[in-house]
């Protein structure tokens, strides 16, 4: 596993060793149960972590956040380590996966704000005492316009949507926009993270769910992802079924 580039401290301030920690569980533990593919172990820093934790440049400060289909604990976990105000929910359906992040939590010191949660999305936002959050994050979990509907039931109105995605982030938008108006989000747009700190920054799409029905527009502006996010509406709770571990 390569040595931590010098971005990362910038990143992760004084939660720098646990970041470290993180990155170790990852290449041993993470590796042997099939979280992460041994070819990643040299690329965990930026591929993973430091792309994963400069999103914190547009997730308002203190809102709670649910990682959705979390694996491995990426985006959440970088995340959580890089915002130590933040309260995050892990939310992921394979047992073995949860173990993995149950353990990943107490080991890290985060289990005061970082709760690990078993189930698929529909599911957790199901009835009046769902899951919600004020931000949900995702990272590979479905196409742009699956992904979309899976994540709205999550979000409290005005909670902010930041779906990570690859190269083809225009394209994949410019397909899925039509869907992305008829579900209801407005300001629809990508966003780069890390420009200037990374290599590659990281391509988001990011959109705010609305109050009522479909919203007549849906942008695909693009920024540079400096700017902090708007701050989303006080959040409902973080409520889910806990993973036993």
């Amino acid at each position: 596993m390569s040595a931590p580039p010098a971005v990362a401290e910038e990143l992760f301030g004084a939660a720098l060793p646990a970041a470290v920690r993180y990155a170790e569980l990852l290449a041993t533990a993470g590796v042997e149960r099939g979280l992460i593919g041994p070819r990643e172990t040299e690329r965990l820093w930026d591929r993973h972590l430091c792309n994963c934790a400069v999103l914190a440049e547009i997730v308002p400060s203190g809102a709670s956040v649910v990682d959705v289909g979390s694996g491995a604990g990426l985006p959440g976990i970088p995340l959580a380590l890089a915002m130590p105000e933040l309260r995050v929910v892990l939310l992921e359906p394979m047992e073995r996966r949860c173990v993995f992040l149950g353990e990943a939590v107490a080991e890290l010191g985060l289990a005061d704000r970082v709760a690990v949660t078993r189930g698929r999305a529909p599911d957790a936002a199901a009835g009046r005492s769902g899951l919600r959050a004020e931000v949900v994050v995702a990272r590979a979990v479905a196409p742009l316009a699956k992904l979309s509907g899976m994540l709205l039931p999550l979000l409290v109105p005005g909670g902010v949507m930041l779906a990570m995605r690859g190269s083809r982030v225009e394209d994949e938008l410019a397909e899925a926009r039509a869907s992305l108006r008829a579900q209801g989000w407005r300001d629809v747009r990508v966003v780069r993270c890390g420009v200037g700190r990374l290599d590659e920054p990281t391509r988001v799409v990011t959109a705010a769910r609305g109050s009522g029905g479909a919203e007549r527009r849906g942008g695909g502006e693009q920024h540079d992802g400096r700017q902090r996010g708007r701050t989303a509406k006080p959040a409902r709770g973080a409520r889910g079924r806990a993973c036993s571990t």
